[in-house]
């Protein structure tokens, strides 16, 4: 995937170079000149903008969480791929060009001039389309400040677009054909009933004919044969099964039969049928975590947060870890009675130790196998309350006596799990969802959350955890190296244009993108999450990089004498295809990931930022510009000319 998102900018320089070199011949250059000029004019202005690209894609490199971790790589592969472009831009490809272009005979007489550049409209900028562009060019620096400010509106309404439209989404499901299957029955139960249940969905799975293969754990999830995999806590009361479907898509229709068979024919458990997860494991990505000094503080604000999620039919599988009620018998010991009789609480304990889960007393070998022996209680005088009464203690003299003379066994019964996070008593409501994203479903139910917060005791807190926990923490470790990327594209911004104002003409072009990611995303419903992030910084560093070379080229015709605002129009006419194309490489090398669930939203977010930030940039910086330095009207100087 990061192959191909470099696939597009490869060409980026090569095109720049070749597009230079084409417009020299044009103007009557001899081919080696021309090949030398590309160097002198494009290699400082490319190298910068490579280097500005490569920048974009740093916070991710330096975002320390599991998600940055994950994609890294991206940053890795396009900084190598795109310093080598250039180096072959520069050096490979002018000789190349001087093998395979054939040298032009202009209409003009020239030889052109010494810094390489076209000024006039010769070299192939005086066909009918770039004199209607140039108009169009005209007309954006006339009316510049409507250009700057219906721009401004547009960058507002895309920032309406994610706060409202826009679906949010972490990472999304793998397109892997695995299913994975958790199976959780009643937390009173044994491991033989959990068994049960696991090979009677297998002997379920074994007719279905697009399954080819079922793999069961009993007593503890899958081990991790897959990175971010979710590993389930062992528990005698869990079974998971991994499930391989035919391909991939049949997947969605297994997984459709088989959470049809859990809810008409598996009602003694609580079943899940879920994909494996791309980018960092959530689990049920629809969490509610309740913190307080104790479980009493939080469970009726539990319960009522159970009962709001029932109540929304996007929402599924609904449970929380609080666990279900044990049937459990406590031992209440007469320590008078027990030191009368000579026995410590320690040996009363042994006692019940072995009675029910038994004590080895010897070792049997057969062969060169060790097998301990262990001594206990028939399990029908283990299950039996009465019977476990009659249980013998023994003293250190040697007598014995029921365990009923110096204790009461009283049955009663607790919450299965109790769990705590940072201290705190902690019970978390966590569900599925279906038809909408966490986020959404989030916000929709963010006025209810907040009564319920209001009406906890002191000191107890109500936070959202899963998915949308998971993103905040990532996306905020990415923007987290956002503020050192902007310095060093800064720093080489002023290295190149030498110009604080220039800098922050350039800079501003960079969020142009989000204007057609949002249009992009909003159209196509495609949800904004970590990956489409990523799309978006990259946008920033490609966008800077096409406003570094229109910039150097209106600095390369002032220097030359020509007026601010004639230069402004002739260097975005002159830089038009050479940003076209490279922008239009890119969003062709893009279309290959839109079919794929993990890199679409990424694909997509760079089609529609590069599509709405190309155009932008030919018609709003050079009005910006015209408007920063005070450029006159251009068909005023054209007339006065």
């Amino acid at each position: 995937g990061a192959l191909i998102i470099a696939l597009g900018l490869l060409v980026d320089d090569a095109i720049i170079v070749v597009e230079q070199i084409e417009t020299q011949l044009h103007a009557g250059w001899d081919k080696v000149r021309a090949a030398t000029s590309a160097y002198l004019v494009t290699a400082q202005p490319m190298l910068i903008g490579t280097l500005i690209t490569a920048t974009g894609f740093l916070p991710i490199a330096l975002a320390q969480s599991s998600a940055g971790e994950y994609s890294r790589s991206i940053f890795d592969v396009v900084a190598i791929s795109l310093g080598f472009s250039w180096a072959v831009a520069v050096l490979i490809t002018p000789l190349i060009a001087t093998w395979l272009l054939s040298a032009r005979v202009s209409p003009a007489t020239g030889a052109g001039t010494p810094d390489g550049a076209d000024h006039g409209h010769e070299g192939g900028y005086d066909s009918a389309f770039y004199v209607r562009f140039r108009a169009v060019v005209r007309m954006a620096l006339r009316y510049r400040r409507v250009v700057i400010a219906t721009t401004a509106a547009l960058f507002i309404a895309a920032l309406a677009l994610f706060a409202w439209v826009v679906p949010k989404q972490f990472f999304p499901t793998s397109d892997r054909p695995e299913l994975l299957i958790d199976l959780r029955v009643s937390q009173n139960a044994s491991f033989a009933a959990t068994d049960a249940a696991a090979r009677r969905m297998e002997a379920a799975l074994a007719k279905m004919p697009d399954v080819t293969s079922v793999t069961s754990y009993v007593g503890s999830g899958a081990p991790r044969f897959y990175l971010s995999l979710d590993v389930q806590t062992p528990s005698l009361a869990l079974a998971q099964l991994v499930v391989m479907p035919r391909d991939t898509e049949a997947r969605d229709h297994v997984a459709q039969r088989i959470q049809s068979l859990l809810d008409t024919q598996f009602p003694e458990l609580r079943g899940r049928v879920s994909t494996l997860e791309l980018g960092p494991p959530v689990g049920q990505p629809l969490k509610i975590r309740l913190s307080g000094r104790s479980f009493a503080d939080i469970a009726p604000a539990a319960e009522q947060v159970e009962a709001l999620f029932r109540a929304d039919p996007r929402i599924r599988g609904v449970n929380k870890d609080y666990g279900e009620f044990l049937k459990k018998v406590r031992v209440e010991l007469d320590q008078d009675k027990a030191r009368a009789l000579g026995v410590t609480t320690a040996e009363v304990n042994n006692s019940l130790q072995t009675a029910l889960e038994g004590m080895p007393i010897t070792t049997y070998r057969e062969g060169d196998r060790a097998i301990d022996v262990n001594v206990r209680l028939a399990s029908d005088e283990r299950n039996s309350l009465d019977r476990l009464s009659q249980a013998l203690v023994a003293t250190q003299s040697g007598r014995v006596f029921p365990i009923s003379q110096v204790a009461r066994l009283i049955p009663q019964f607790e919450p299965a799990e109790l769990k705590r996070r940072s201290s705190l008593p902690t019970i978390t409501v966590q569900a599925d969802v279906s038809g909408a994203q966490p986020a959404e479903i989030a916000q929709a139910l963010a006025a209810r959350m907040d009564q319920i917060r209001g009406a906890m005791p002191s000191g107890a807190t109500l936070t959202f955890g899963g998915a949308i926990e998971e993103s905040a923490s990532s996306q905020g470790s990415v923007m987290a190296g956002v503020p050192v990327a902007l310095a060093l594209i800064a720093l080489l911004l002023m290295v190149q244009v030498q110009s604080t104002k220039k800098m922050l003409l350039i800079v501003a072009t960079g969020p142009l993108a989000l204007i057609g990611v949002a249009a992009m995303l909003a159209a196509f419903r495609i949800p904004f999450g970590f990956v489409a992030m990523l799309g978006g910084l990259a946008l920033f560093g490609m966008v800077v990089r096409n406003s570094v070379i229109l910039v150097s080229q209106i600095e390369a015709l002032e220097a030359t004498g020509t007026n601010l605002a004639s230069a402004i129009v002739e260097a975005t006419v002159h830089r038009l295809r050479p940003i076209m194309l490279t922008a239009l490489a890119a969003i062709l090398a893009m279309i290959p990931l839109t079919r794929s669930i993990f890199w679409g939203p990424m694909a997509f977010a760079i089609m529609g930022g590069l599509i709405v930030a190309t155009a932008l940039t030919l018609i709003f910086l050079p009005a910006l510009y015209a408007a920063a330095y005070g450029a006159k009207d251009p068909d005023a100087d054209a007339a006065h000319a």
